[in-house]
């Protein structure tokens, strides 16, 4: 079809579509492309499409291809049309004519609503420009400190899809705005998105083999652009940009911050036998990891490809897209998703100073957002407390989370290990200068069991995902109480409860960042699947009901959390100064660890039992006293005793697990007082905390 827009040679800066005074420009980068045609879709009126060859003499500069459209319609659909050697096994090539590719600057997808089919995907122009102001009337960054932080994991359709959710929007950027009063209440600090950006759900090929139904890929680890919001998460497929913002604005307002799971690991297109949609026909030797030998994409990822994050290219588009996310959206932190890949070569050996994992900590325009890692990869990679040395970078801690969990399993030798998260896990973040908050502590997240689950199964059961049971890990050290599953049992019910309750206590009072997964709070679960990507049904919905039903539960977590928030001693900013004799402290040591007795420090295998005492005299300002006993053993109560508390004062019981709701977790002045040297029974698997208050004098 004949041209109809009048062009001009436009601009390689900056890569993507931009508006300008003069029309709309457009850039991309392909060092091996032979020959490039911007395909442009008019407006929905016209079905058919132009394509417009750029003239490497004219509209190349360098390695960036690049035209300016004058007068084009700004609700234009665009894609590209690449040619160049198709060398798999050479040089790693895939050009590929017949496919129309989305621009990885793309800010807008056209896309149909959540679970409908993708025609467009390489076969027409999908690419929309992001072409409507944004009043954000007057939103600025909170940047809460990470030690004042409590994060809340969850995923934007499973939030409110669930009809129990009453949401008007269930499944969107707006349900999860519907719900801000619900998160304000809980008391949590920061939202961590899943994956928002664009991804292909009806992409897996397996079905649930009791129902025949196709499953989904419902997580969305499996991006097809690093910029593109969503469509199927906005509530109006035309203004998804718009819906994000508009969410974002509200809970920036609620005092509530915006983190996304983002990934930069690995892309949709897969394999060699994957789609290819966009990076593959723009430039795959760039783009991906290939083997230096066969050219065969190398496989750190565990989904078919890994990105060449290293590559300076590569390195541009994370941090444009960062930079994006900040700026664009006012996105207030980042966790990486397989962060470990980002600090490998070109070749897939790990580098002793990755560029771009530098890049992020040290770019100005990020310096006041959050950076997380999952610092370990698919290839078996494990860099928790070493992915990196910069003091900016934090990580989700895979080391407190199984040593909580095998402690209230009962397993023996794991007090040390128990008390060494408790205080913020130096063994793993005191070198380089970085603090307990570079620990982002958490039990549970979407990959694995919930934490209801976590008590109530010993194997995972995955069969309705299609793989046999193959899939999901093996190793959960989980315990199901005495029964796998769902039972009536009283009992069993009740240690349950306790375990669950005494995990928050631990997640919740801990030194560092905490994570909860959504609907942890009241109990959801997702009847033993540990690995529940493909399920876009109750499994991942939250039932609503249950904050109902178990909200004698959801009550223990608000308190815990609250707690927190009142008492700087849980939410230090440096480790414990330990190494100095008691006598240089001017209140005494900052931390006092226990056995049963006081002064008497149990660390033998066989130990199941635990107790701290957190002096408050030693903060400045000062803060109350807590003294927190736990007890791991599956089925005997332990009997503590209970050490003075410093400055004159007198305890008070706050929490114990042993107790059903309400009665366990009271005000401090409602709470039982507790004498020093008294004896303490805390059943097992319970807890039990004291807090310190001033003693009154008898005419008071």
């Amino acid at each position: 079809m004949k041209n109809v827009f009048s062009t001009r040679v436009g601009s390689p800066l900056p890569l993507g579509s931009s508006i300008t005074p003069q029309g709309v420009n457009f850039a991309i980068f392909s060092r091996h492309a032979e020959a490039v045609s911007l395909v442009i879709a008019a407006d929905s009126e016209r079905p058919g499409w132009q394509e417009i060859a750029l003239a490497p003499a004219i509209h190349k500069t360098g390695d960036v291809w690049h035209i300016l459209l004058c007068d084009a319609p700004l609700d234009l659909r665009y894609g590209y049309r690449l040619q160049g050697p198709q060398a798999p096994n050479d040089a790693g090539h895939a050009f590929d004519p017949a496919r129309i590719l989305l621009d990885p600057y793309a800010k807008k997808i056209h896309s149909p609503d959540w679970g409908r089919p993708r025609s467009c995907l390489g076969a027409e122009p999908c690419c929309l420009l992001d072409r409507h102001d944004y009043d954000w009337e007057g939103d600025r960054p909170l940047n809460i400190p990470l030690h004042d932080s409590v994060i809340y994991e969850l995923h934007v359709r499973g939030f409110t899809r669930h009809p129990s959710s009453q949401a008007a929007h269930p499944g969107t950027f707006r349900g999860l705005t519907e719900k801000i009063r619900y998160l304000k209440r809980l008391g949590i600090t920061a939202v961590e998105l899943m994956p928002v950006t664009e991804f292909n759900e009806n992409e897996p090929t397996f079905v649930n083999p009791q129902s025949g139904e196709r499953l989904k890929n419902f997580w969305g680890y499996s991006p097809l652009s690093f910029f593109a919001p969503k469509c199927g998460y906005s509530s109006n497929l035309d203004a998804p940009l718009t819906e994000f913002r508009d969410m974002v604005k509200a809970l920036h307002q609620a005092g509530i911050e915006v983190i996304l799971d983002i990934v930069y690991n690995h892309t949709a297109e897969g394999g060699a036998d994957g789609p290819t949609t966009s990076f593959r026909g723009i430039d795959a030797s760039i783009y991906y990891l290939l083997d230096p030998w066969t050219r065969a994409y190398l496989n750190f990822s565990g989904c078919g490809n890994t990105c060449n994050c290293n590559h300076p290219i590569v390195r541009s588009l994370i941090m444009d897209a960062l930079r994006w996310w900040v700026v664009d959206m006012h996105v207030d932190g980042f966790r990486f998703d397989l962060a470990s890949i980002l600090g490998r070569d070109a070749n897939g050996q790990v580098l002793a100073n990755p560029p771009v994992v530098e890049m992020i900590a040290e770019d100005p325009v990020l310096s006041a957002t959050k950076i997380i890692a999952e610092a370990w990869d698919a290839a078996g990679l494990y860099q928790v407390g070493s992915f990196s040395p910069h003091r900016r970078w934090a990580e989700w801690n895979g080391r407190f989370r199984d040593d909580v969990r095998a402690f209230l399993c009962g397993r023996p030798g794991m007090v040390p290990a128990l008390a060494t998260r408790l205080a913020g896990s130096s063994d793993l973040y005191q070198a380089h200068g970085r603090s307990p908050n570079n620990s982002i502590n958490f039990i549970t997240s979407h990959d694995g069991f919930t934490l209801a689950d976590l008590v109530s199964y010993n194997a995972k059961h995955n069969l309705n995902n299609g793989e046999d049971n193959r899939d999901g890990d093996n190793h959960n050290l989980s315990w199901n109480s005495g029964a796998e599953g769902p039972t009536a049992d009283k009992k069993i019910l009740a240690l349950r409860s306790r375990r669950i309750r005494t995990m928050a206590v631990i997640l919740l009072l801990s030194q560092g960042t905490p994570m909860l997964a959504a609907g942890d709070e009241f109990g959801r679960s997702q009847g033993g699947n540990n690995n529940a990507w493909c399920q876009d049904n109750d499994v991942n919905w939250l039932d609503w009901t249950l904050a109902k039903k178990n909200r004698l539960q959801l009550r223990f977590f608000r308190k815990l959390i609250h707690l927190r928030k009142a008492h700087p001693i849980f939410r230090r900013v440096d480790f414990f100064q330990i190494d100095n004799p008691p006598e240089t402290h001017a209140h005494g040591l900052e931390i006092l660890w226990q056995g049963l007795q006081p002064g008497q420090q149990d660390w033998s295998h066989e130990c199941r039992t635990l107790a701290l005492l957190l002096n408050g005299a030693a903060l400045a300002p000062e803060d109350n006293d807590f003294f927190i006993m736990l007890n791991g053993h599956p089925a005997d109560t332990a009997l503590f005793t209970v050490p003075p508390p410093t400055r004159n004062r007198t305890w008070k019981q706050i929490v114990d697990t042993g107790r059903a709701g309400p009665f366990d977790f009271v005000d401090q002045q409602r709470g039982d007082a507790v004498e020093c040297g008294q004896t303490v029974s805390v059943s097992s698997m319970g807890c039990v905390v004291l807090q310190s208050q001033p003693m009154r004098c008898a005419d008071d």
